[in-house]
This record gives C-alpha cells, sequence and structure tokens, in this order.
C-alpha cells in the first residue's frame, strides 16, 4: 500500500471545518420582568435554552429576540432562583411535541407533559407546534355537515367538516358549558380543547361537570392557567393545534375548541411588550395580528382529514368590535354570539341567532333545510323589531300578517332554540323539527 503525503491530514482539515468543535455557551446578564438577556451565545429565533439554575436543575426558555449583542430569552417558568451570570446552554432546536394515540383521553400542559398524574406521553412522532404551512390549492372545499349536537348551531347555523368558527361571548353568559355541550354531542373521531389562561378551579370543573365521561374519553387537553407565565398560555393554542395535526394526518375527523383567543392574544401582548414591541390598538402589539391568522389557518379540510376549529373570544365588556373580536371575526368561517340578554331571559344556550352566520351554511346545507331555516329567522326578526309594541299591547292582530304568523310560531321557535344541558339531537331530527313547526 502505497503512501501519499498529506492525505491523513486534509481529512482531519475536511473535518474539521465541516464540523463545530465548540460548545457555545452563554451567561445572563440583564433581567427585565420575564426577559432574560443572554451575551455569548449562538442561537436563532425560536431556539430552546436550557437556563442553569443549579447543577441539578434547569428552566427552559426561548429565544424571542436579538438586541444588539445580546439574546433575548423567555422562560417557559418562573424566573425565581436565575440570576445574573446564570449559564445558558442552547439545544440548537425548536420545541417540538412527543404524539402518539396515547394522547386520548390526557390532560397535559403547553409542551405536553402530563398533568393528570398518568404515564409519561408515549410515541414516535414528534411535531412541531409551530405547524407547516400548507399550499391552498390542496386544500378541498368544505361539501360536508357536521353533527354538532346543538339545536340552535344544526338548525339554523350549519356547520361544515373542516370549517370554522368563533363564538364571541362575555364573561359568564355559558362559553365553557356549551363547549362542554358540543365536545360530548360532535360527530368527531378526537377532540382536541385547549384551555388558554382558564383559571385553576375551573379546568377540573370543566373535565367533570361539562365534559363528562363520555366526553372525555374521545379527549385531548392541554391546558395553561391564567397563573402560568405568559410563554406557556401562547404556547398552549399552539401545541393543541399541532395535537390536532397530528390526528389530522392520521386521516381522522378532528374538532379542535380553544378557550380563549383573547387569552392567546393577552399572553402574545405581554411577550411583544417585554421585547420592546410598540402597542397599537388597546395595548396589543402589531406581532398579535400576524400570529391570529397563522394559527387559524391551520385549521380546516385537508386530503387527508380535517380539523374543524372552534374558538372562544372574550369579548370585553360585551364590546364585539373591539380590536381582537373584530380580527378574528374577519378570519374565521362565520361566528355565534352569545347574548346577556338572551341568558337573561333563562334562555339557554344563550345563541342570539340574528347576529350570528355560519358563511358556508347556504353552500352544505340541504335546500329545503336552507329554505326552512331562512323562514325561521324571518320571523324571528320580524318579532324583535316589533317585540317592545307587542309587550305593551299596542300592536293590534291582523295589521301585518307576517307579525301575525311570528306571533304564532315564536314559542315553537324559542323551545326550538333552547336546550338542557344532558340533551342530545341529531341532525337529522332538528330540521324535522323545524319543518314541522312550519307545518
Amino acid at each position: 500500500m502505497s503512501y501519499r503525503p498529506g492525505y491523513n491530514l486534509m481529512s482531519y482539515r475536511r473535518a474539521v471545518k465541516l464540523n463545530d468543535l465548540y460548545a457555545y455557551q452563554g451567561k445572563i446578564s440583564k433581567i427585565a420582568g420575564m426577559t432574560v438577556e443572554a451575551t455569548g451565545l449562538v442561537s436563532n429565533i425560536g431556539d430552546i435554552c436550557n437556563i442553569m439554575v443549579d447543577p441539578h436543575r434547569s428552566v427552559l426558555a426561548e429565544v424571542v429576540g436579538l438586541k444588539g449583542s445580546s439574546i433575548q430569552l423567555m422562560p417557559y417558568e418562573d424566573v425565581d432562583g436565575i440570576g445574573f451570570g446564570s449559564v445558558v446552554v442552547p439545544t440548537g432546536e425548536k420545541l417540538t411535541i412527543r404524539m402518539g394515540e396515547g394522547l386520548i383521553g390526557r390532560t397535559v400542559d403547553a409542551i405536553g407533559n402530563p398533568l393528570d398524574d398518568g404515564p409519561p406521553i408515549e410515541g414516535d412522532a414528534r411535531y412541531s407546534i409551530n405547524g407547516t404551512h400548507s399550499n391552498p390549492m390542496n386544500r378541498p372545499p368544505i361539501s360536508q355537515t357536521m353533527q354538532i349536537g346543538v339545536k340552535a348551531i344544526d338548525g339554523l347555523l350549519t356547520i361544515g367538516k373542516g370549517q370554522r368558527m368563533g363564538i364571541f361571548a362575555g364573561s359568564g353568559v355559558g362559553k365553557s358549558t356549551l363547549m362542554g355541550m358540543i365536545a360530548r354531542n360532535i360527530k368527531a373521531d378526537v377532540n382536541v380543547i385547549a384551555l388558554v389562561g382558564e383559571r385553576g378551579r375551573e379546568v377540573v370543573e370543566f373535565i367533570n361537570r361539562d365534559l363528562g365521561p363520555e366526553g372525555i374519553k374521545r379527549s385531548v387537553l392541554v391546558v395553561a392557567t391564567s397563573d402560568t407565565p405568559a410563554m406557556m398560555r401562547s404556547k398552549c393554542a399552539l401545541t393543541a393545534t399541532a395535537i390536532a395535526e397530528y390526528f389530522r394526518d392520521q386521516g381522522k375527523d378532528v374538532l379542535l375548541m380553544m378557550d380563549s383567543l383573547t387569552r392567546f392574544c393577552m399572553a402574545q401582548r405581554e411577550i411583544g411588550l417585554s421585547i420592546g414591541e410598540p402597542p397599537v390598538a388597546r395595548g396589543y402589539t402589531p406581532s398579535i395580528y400576524s400570529a391570529l391568522p397563522k394559527l387559524l389557518e391551520r385549521s380546516g379540510n385537508f386530503e387527508c382529514g380535517s380539523i374543524t376549529g372552534i374558538y372562544t373570544v372574550l369579548v370585553e365588556g360585551d364590546d364585539t368590535n373591539e380590536p381582537i373580536s373584530d380580527t378574528v371575526r374577519g378570519i374565521v368561517d362565520g361566528h355565534i354570539v352569545l347574548s346577556r340578554q338572551v341568558a337573561m331571559r333563562n334562555h339557554y344556550p344563550a345563541i342570539d341567532v340574528l347576529a350570528s352566520v355560519s358563511r358556508l351554511m347556504n353552500e352544505i346545507a340541504a335546500p329545503e333545510h336552507n329554505a326552512v331555516a331562512g323562514k325561521l329567522r324571518n320571523m324571528l326578526s320580524v318579532y324583535q323589531e316589533n317585540q317592545d309594541l307587542i309587550l305593551i299591547g299596542a300592536y293590534k292582530s291582523g295589521s301585518n300578517p307576517a307579525l301575525d304568523e311570528a306571533i304564532r310560531h315564536i314559542d315553537a321557535i324559542n323551545k326550538l332554540l333552547q336546550q338542557r344541558v344532558d340533551e342530545k339531537v341529531g341532525f337529522d331530527e332538528t330540521v324535522a323539527q323545524m319543518q314541522e313547526i312550519l307545518s
């Protein structure tokens, strides 16, 4: 075997050039609120780092900004224990979640760790919480109805498989109860429910009271309570969507419910203000208005499976035209408004049918169904316009034939739109009840 001088040396040089021989570490130089600045790091936006609190404990943090020669980090936990000079070790990876069928029936936090004292989630697949962009030309049109199991929605606000709907309501009007009814009654393969910024006591109440055993056995809950850092509340919505995408890729029809988008935006606002973004409308930062479309566009109908998205929006002061409500309403495929005035009449679910709309109902519902729904809407509209006259006895029967017809049917219509929490009504049965009112 002949020896070629310099051959081995060149291979070593090539290996040195192609491989990074340094283990980059940084140190904390500044802590302001929930934002941590570190120097000496080489990281990209979105990378995960470990902040060493002591030799046996570290805190996960994400790179959220660059400021001169410093890198801005937002921890996933409280900053207690982190101090000046704490070592920061970059992982060079983005946040991913382990996926598997074992997620069904479980409750996890925003980074996929179990909260229900069960075993660790097993699975070979790992999904990025940020998802991947899908070509809109590859999305089939929404053509099939989805049975929700709530008469007011199935009958007058029909939702299609893969549609995105917003539920707009103030506090205490029945959002969580309506979500529990939908999760129990809907005809979907898997429910993925994100509770973003929810009160701690209401998590168990929602599982036991609103969801029940029937709902939990085919649901995945992703929870970030109101006392968790902003990063966890923000990632909760993204992680739930990534879990829905995993089950969609298995060919399943997934229901993704999120309560609420408003608290997701509030978490994004905290992050944006911490890294120096300017506040615009009501203190919300510009990045929120780019984050919302990215999140909501991940739901829809796909060649393999579907994700039907139902997102609640907590309207401030019952103002459905505040910035977040207005932005979400322009992105989703319809909106359901829960009215405090309707709830005050002990009418539940407190859906204001006339203020709500499903933009796809005319395309996906049968012509007979659309015709009956249109007539019932007309009666509700005529009655509501003249309600004050009727209540004070100023209206004389026979003056307006359309109003006379509405008065005759209003009790039956209200009965149709009311439903007990434990009552389950099929789609065809709802349509039959609507036709019976007019017959």
